[in-house]
């Protein structure tokens, strides 16, 4: 069906267009030969076909196109015909003798704005004849046209201020009745429109009036280019005629298009001196009127408009346009009690930010807004619209755009009434873009209160909440938990104590975060913790037996009580390595502070993790390592807590599983023996049992590959305890010899040398480097030069001059054993 009358009104427009042009022809051949009866015949024929009833509106545009184009020709044979002598008011009385009304209008417009511009009579009685005689017409698509027809021709002749037209001093208020005039009937024939046919083609009826809107619209914009028409005017005549006509019209497609009509074509500056009266139109119109959008437009304007220029701030402070605006919003909400949520919430959006561009340093004005969003969203819930959930998100970043300052935005004390109103997900992004708004504008919260105030707001991120869903995307949580952590290091006050009061604030909330939170949010706590430590380093410190005992002022100690609890949270997560790791931080600082009980008792607790929560082998390794490292930076202990410590971490290396992860974790051991600015620290003895214990664990790994895999393995490991051989050496310690370090050296060489030792790049690079050393300290000059005399390089990369025979004497295997060289045949032996 819908095809076949689609194919019809094709055939229509076709013979439409195809009476049209014959008869256009024949008016043409009329014109040429000054036949002006004739011409007039063809024309009114030519402009019957427009009296069709069978086109939807976009057809017969088509249609009126080619009429128009036929009618400005005609026009301008009518302009020759009086230039030549012939009266264009018999002329105007000519055309009326026409057969049909429609043909007959077309034409006395059509000399109208001829005679007009002859000025033989007064432009406005020929104006305000011609819209009379409009009336003739009341079929809507016809009638529109027409009227169109009348506005385009005769829209460079109204008597206008300046115009040539121009009358006496009442001519501009013709100028705005006629076009008035021709609006109100236009307006009342696209209405009527939509109560013309069956229910059934109500979408139809209201797409064909979408399409022919702007025939409608184009008169509003006539009216604002009338020079004549100033504020007084406007507001005294022309906007209180049209807001009549919109309101009384009850149409909803034309209540919104004429509001948004006249939002966009008339002055910013109009709307601002006449805001009451258009906004006392807001609540009249149909319920179902998109208002929200209307008025949304008007403050956007008008936010642009003061945006434009300082100097016209001081017109919103005298119309008070903030109060107009706000009463007309509650009113059109109180007045469309169906209104959605989404509509309200997008008003008060609008509303926020007009309040934001207009009166930035009124922050009342802006937490009064807020306050009535409050209010409306008290009596729904929680929000499950999307589209609201959005415009809450608009809402509430619009002060963090603005100020660029979350601080100012927690001043508005409704503004976290209004986050309440979130949906779980919403409340994550809301929280979000707040710490994005702080990390772009470099934002420091310097109180508790103002700390307290935005972890309230950011609830989302730090902890779950009510019906949160399970999964959660990995990703996503991770990049919240580690924006939320370079929050947390931003946090600062000069104040030591204020600032520890942020700490403690910062504690209570993320402590609430549950096991998957923590590791995230525990390691910025702590090292915020540990700043305001070292700031405190220099202050005196009670040291007593119970090193987390209470204080009166903050103080190290104090803190490190707080840091205690707060790592022993990560104990139900667990992550033991993590919570190790922050232990030995929270040393090494206690350290720093000299407070040697506290300092041990953060030992005792990461001892305590190794032991009974780090299983896996790797972490083993790095935790002992972490270990080692941190306790011979440590210079605090006395020599019974030191040495019971050191006794725990050799006993630990010679526990772990791989025989190279032993050996290494032994000769780091040796570190702890031996400490370069602490003179009571070095015990040259002690530093080369853990350096033989090492040869001997790395002997057995050399035997366990010879018996799993048929030969010795790499060499590596005696390379790295050659290394730590000549970095003690250096230091001077008395303990290392000169025979020691010459045997080893030898033993590698031999080893590698061997057939049954496999090729290891690493290990010839790493000896390679080793051995590039020592020449270089060699030919260094001075003490260290003669130092390192004493040992001797043999190997074919120094002497090429060296035969294999020779090369094989030298470099025969030995070991330093009880101060005593022990050469040996194979490097097995070395297990005496």
């Amino acid at each position: 069906m819908i095809a076949d009358g689609v194919e019809n009104e094709e055939k229509w427009l076709a013979a439409g267009i195809a009476g049209l042009q014959q008869n256009a022809f024949y008016m043409h051949r009329a014109l040429d030969s000054n036949n002006l009866r004739d011409a007039l015949k063809y024309s009114a024929q030519m402009l019957s076909e427009l009296r069709t009833s069978k086109l939807s509106p976009h057809k017969y545009y088509e249609l009126y196109m080619r009429a128009f184009d036929e009618l400005r020709k005609l026009e301008m044979f009518f302009k020759e015909e009086a230039r030549r002598g012939c009266s264009i008011i018999d002329l105007y009385e000519l055309v009326q003798h026409a057969g049909n009304i429609l043909p007959r209008l077309y034409l006395l417009c059509t000399v109208g704005s001829v005679y007009i511009k002859s000025k033989e009579a007064p432009a406005k009685d020929v104006l305000k004849d011609l819209v009379e005689m409009c009336r003739g017409i009341q079929h809507p698509v016809r009638g529109l046209f027409l009227r169109s027809y009348l506005s385009q021709v005769s829209r460079d002749k109204l008597p206008d201020i300046g115009s040539e037209y121009e009358g006496d001093a009442d001519t501009v208020v013709d100028a705005v009745e006629f076009v008035l005039q021709n609006f109100t009937e236009m307006n009342k024939l696209w209405v009527r429109m939509q109560h013309q046919g069956p229910a059934r083609e109500k979408e139809k009826r209201e797409k064909e009036r979408s399409e022919l809107r702007d025939l409608v619209g184009k008169n509003l914009h006539v009216l604002s280019q009338i020079e004549g028409v100033d504020l007084d005017m406007y507001k005294d005549t022309v906007l209180p005629r049209v807001l009549e006509q919109v309101v009384n019209c009850k149409d909803e497609i034309a209540q919104f298009y004429l509001m948004d009509c006249i939002i966009q074509v008339f002055p910013d500056e109009y709307h601002l001196q006449t805001l009451e009266i258009l906004l006392g139109a807001c609540p009249q119109l149909q319920p179902s009127v998109d208002i929200k959008t209307v008025l949304s437009r008007l403050m956007e304007r008008l936010s642009n408009y003061a945006a434009s220029s300082a100097e016209v701030l001081p017109e919103f402070l005298q119309v008070e346009a903030f109060s107009k605006l706000n009463n007309a919003i509650g009113k059109v909400i109180e007045a469309q009690v169906d209104m959605p949520i989404f509509g309200a919430v997008t008003l008060y959006s609008s509303l926020l930010t007009f309040t934001l561009h207009v009166h930035p340093d009124r922050l009342d004005y802006a937490d009064q807004v807020l306050g009535a969003c409050v209010k409306k969203l008290s009596s729904k819930g929680k929000l499950d619209d999307s589209k609201a959930t959005k415009q809450i998100v608009a809402l509430l970043s619009a002060p963090l755009e603005k100020y660029n300052d979350i601080v100012t935005a927690l001043k508005l004390s409704n503004y976290p009434r209004v986050m309440e109103y979130l949906d779980i997900e919403t409340n994550k992004i809301m929280a979000t873009v707040i710490i994005q708004s702080i990390m772009k504008n470099n934002t420091h919260i310097s109180t508790a209160d103002k700390v307290e105030a935005l972890f309230e707001l950011m609830t989302g991120l730090i902890k779950d909440l009510d019906g949160a869903e399970e999964e959660v995307d990995e990703d996503d949580f991770k990049e919240e938990q580690n924006s939320v952590a370079r929050l947390i290091q931003m946090l600062y006050n000069d104040d030591q104590e204020e600032m520890f009061q942020i700490i403690c604030t910062v504690k209570k909330h993320i402590m609430t975060g549950g096991p998957k939170r923590l590791p995230f949010t525990v390691p910025p706590l702590v090292f915020l913790s540990l700043k305001l430590v070292r700031r405190l380093q220099g202050s005196s410190q009670d040291q007593e037996e119970n090193p987390f005992g209470d204080d009166s002022s903050t103080s190290p100690k104090k803190i490190f009580q707080l840091l205690n609890q707060t790592i022993e949270a990560l104990s139900i997560v667990p992550a033991p390595e993590l919570a190790l790791r922050l232990y030995l931080q929270c040393a090494e600082a206690a350290n720093d502070c000299d407070l040697e009980p506290v300092a041990y008792e953060f030992f005792t607790q990461a001892y305590i993790l190794y032991e009974e929560e780090v299983s896996d082998s790797k972490a083993q390794v790095t935790a002992l390592h972490l270990i080692i490292g941190t306790l011979q930076r440590m210079h605090v202990f006395g020599v019974e807590n030191r040495d019971t410590l050191t006794h725990k971490a050799t006993g630990y290396s010679a526990k772990l599983l791989k025989k190279p992860d032993q050996c290494r974790a032994v000769y780091g051991c040796a570190h702890l023996f031996w400490v370069d600015d602490q003179d009571n620290m070095k015990d040259g003895e002690r530093v080369l049992i853990c350096l033989k214990r090492a040869l001997r664990i790395a002997n057995a790994a050399q035997q366990m590959s010879n018996a799993a895999r048929g030969n010795t393995g790499s060499v590596l490991l005696f390379v790295e305890i050659l290394n730590k051989y000549l970095y003690f050496y250096e230091k001077g310690n008395p303990q290392i010899t000169v025979a020691a370090i010459q045997s080893l050296i030898e033993l590698i060489t031999t080893e590698m040398q061997s057939d049954n030792s496999p090729p290891d790049p690493a290990a010839d690079a790493f000896l390679a480097s080793t051995l590039r050393y020592l020449q270089f300290q060699k030919q260094k000059g001075g003490a260290i030069s003669e130092k390192y005399e004493a040992i001797k390089i043999w190997h074919s990369w120094w002497s090429e001059e060296l035969d294999a025979s020779n090369a094989s004497s030298v470099l025969t295997p030995c070991v330093l054993v009880n101060d005593t060289v022990v050469i040996f045949t194979e490097l097995h032996d070395l297990s005496v």
